[in-house]
This record gives C-alpha cells, sequence and structure tokens, in this order.
C-alpha cells in the first residue's frame, strides 16, 4: 500500500528539529515575494515570466488542469510557486536520507512576513542554503544582523552555508551585447537584462566570500545530442565528497559563472567547471573563455568552522534535466561529512 501524501500546512510556526547527527538542512529564498510577484507584466526587464507566457513558451507542457486558471496562480507568482514546486524531489530526497524534514524560509514571504537570516532559523539548520533569486533592483541587503549571526553559526563546527547567486544577464548598458547574451541562452522566457543576487552578493562580501556572479552561459551538448557536456570535476581537491558519482549539472540555458576575485588556492578550491556552447557566440568565449566555475568550496578557515560553498540553485530543482546525477549531488550534500 503507498503511503499517502502528508497534508501541506501553510503560514504556521517553524517547529525546530533536533539534533542527532544527521544534517538538518533549510532552505532560504532571498526574495520579497510580493515584489517579485507584482512586478508590471508590461516591465520587459529585470522581472519574472508569468505562468501565461511560460505556458506560451514551453507548450504544451503546462496545458493541463494541474496548471489552469481554477487550480494554479497564473501571473508571476505561479511561476515563483513552480520553483517551489521544482524542488520538492530534492527536499524529498534529503528528508529520506537525513530523516529531518527540509525547512523552507523565504525572505518576504506570500503574506508579507519578513524573515531575516537569526537564530530562529540557524539554531536547527547544519546546512543553509541561501538561494539567490532576488532581482537587485528589489534592493534586499543583508543587515549587519544577519551577517553576526551568520558569522556566529559559522564558528559552530558542522554547520555548511551554500550560496547560490543567480544569473546576471545583459548588465551592460550597450543593447548589441544584451541581444547577443539573448540570442547565446536563447531562452524566451528571460528578458534581455535579469539581473539577480543582491542579497548573495550582500553576504558574501560581508563573509570574505571571493567571489562574483556573472554572465548567464549556456553549457555545451555532446556533440550529435541534445545531452548536456560532462562536468570538469577536480576530484583529487574534493575533501566533502560533493563531486561522488556526478557527473553533470542540470542544463539551464543561462548558468552563472562564479568569477574569483582572489587567487584559487587551499582555502579557496573550484571543484567543478562546465563547458560553454561553442556554437553560440557571448563575450566570455570571445575572450578565451571556454568553460565556467560552476562549483566552489571553501573549507574552514580560521574563526569560520563551517564550509561555505557555491553552486546555482537550479541544480536542486527539477525543471532542467539531469536529476539522475543531480540525486548523486544531492545525497552528498546531504551526508557532508
Amino acid at each position: 500500500m503507498n503511503t499517502p501524501v502528508p497534508a501541506r500546512t501553510y503560514n504556521q510556526h517553524h517547529i525546530a528539529r533536533h539534533h542527532d547527527g544527521r544534517r538538518r538542512i533549510s532552505i532560504y529564498w532571498t526574495w520579497s515575494y510580493p515584489w517579485e510577484a507584482q512586478r508590471d507584466p508590461a516591465e520587459i526587464y529585470n522581472r519574472f515570466s508569468t505562468i501565461t507566457e511560460v505556458r506560451n513558451v514551453a507548450w504544451p507542457s503546462y496545458e493541463t488542469a494541474q496548471y489552469d486558471a481554477a487550480h494554479f496562480l497564473q501571473g508571476i507568482a505561479g511561476t515563483l510557486e513552480l520553483f517551489h514546486r521544482s524542488t520538492l524531489t530534492f527536499q524529498q530526497l534529503a528528508q529520506e536520507v537525513t530523516g529531518h524534514a527540509v525547512a523552507v524560509f523565504q525572505r518576504v514571504d506570500q503574506a508579507g512576513y519578513t524573515l531575516p537570516l537569526d537564530e530562529r532559523i540557524l539554531a536547527d539548520t547544519d546546512t543553509l542554503m541561501v538561494f539567490g533569486l532576488d532581482h537587485l533592483l528589489s534592493g534586499q541587503e543583508a543587515a549587519p544582523e544577519e551577517v553576526a549571526a551568520l558569522q556566529e553559526w559559522l564558528a559552530r563546527e558542522g554547520t555548511c552555508l551554500l550560496l547560490a547567486p543567480h544569473h546576471d544577464v545583459g548588465f551592460t548598458d550597450d543593447p548589441a551585447q544584451r541581444q547577443v547574451e539573448y540570442e547565446h541562452h536563447g531562452d524566451r522566457l528571460v528578458p534581455r537584462q535579469q539581473r539577480f543576487g543582491q542579497y548573495t552578493r550582500s553576504l558574501m562580501r560581508a563573509l570574505d566570500v571571493p567571489v562574483h556572479n556573472i554572465w548567464g552561459l549556456r553549457p555545451a551538448v555532446v556533440g550529435g545530442t541534445g545531452d548536456i557536456a560532462p562536468i570538469t570535476g577536480f576530484r583529487d581537491l574534493d575533501d566533502p565528497g560533493l563531486l561522488g558519482e556526478v557527473t553533470t549539472f542540470s542544463f539551464h540555458p543561462h548558468l552563472p559563472h562564479y568569477e574569483l576575485t582572489a587567487p584559487e588556492g587551499d582555502g579557496l578550491r573550484v571543484l567543478a567547471r562546465q563547458r560553454v556552447d561553442p556554437g553560440r557566440a557571448h563575450p566570455f568565449t570571445d575572450a578565451g573563455n571556454t568553460d565556467f566555475n560552476a562549483l566552489i568550496w571553501m573549507p574552514p578557515s580560521g574563526a569560520r568552522a563551517g564550509d561555505i560553498v557555491l553552486i546555482d540553485s537550479t541544480h536542486f530543482t527539477t525543471l532542467f534535466g539531469g536529476t539522475d546525477s543531480l540525486r548523486h549531488l544531492w545525497r552528498n550534500l546531504a551526508t557532508m561529512g
């Protein structure tokens, strides 16, 4: 007999998870849900798509009763809910592995409640996944109190801060370059300018994480197929074992390059790079680059006893394929020693 799906709850206080030696994972969406959901659909820059646009571009994938107006939000809010739904498979696997449900928080939620990063989130969290999908225009910034709380939390052994700033597409004022970027990634749902990650950038500055999210790059595929090209993994540097049995990430058409702003070394390790589609022009490849940084690890250092990992949030969703390999990544993160 199949186990029934538990009833969903909403608008209730988080119930703390007790420490038992297995990882307690939390997701923190950095957006203001109301700000993002209420962007004017007539604005073509720096907003998420509406579900109407998604249905049109991805037709007929969402032409089911599940996504009609009687059952699903049709505006930008519906797209935000797609992101929430897309992490459910990861959450299920993580709970199976750890015995703990994954807690999901939003900086400002649908009901307008603001939740900064503080002890209420951090006290029962061992791995904090900060999904940086706030548009720069929304002005999300980490307050000094949040930074102090994170620093205190990272002083605790066994913690892991996963930062996932998303892409920064079309940051130039040059319309020709914006068009080149648009044609490179080829996603009709992404406008000529879509800049993400103000909140994660503020955390990186405050925590001395020498990384900058830039561009939105389309991964290469295996010749003659539509399959994403394998990552180049530097497994000899992968002490936490994040890449065990991981061969590919998700085929998201506009992934950020995690540009290092300090020299790579023992304290700043690029664990995986992804090849860029060589058949689509882009300023990144025009400059002679062939691969972008896709996974970075900063081991404990000084007063920081916890790890810092940088990887894009789309690799924890089911929207863009690669799930079989990604399951190994998810399990590795959930059991990270």
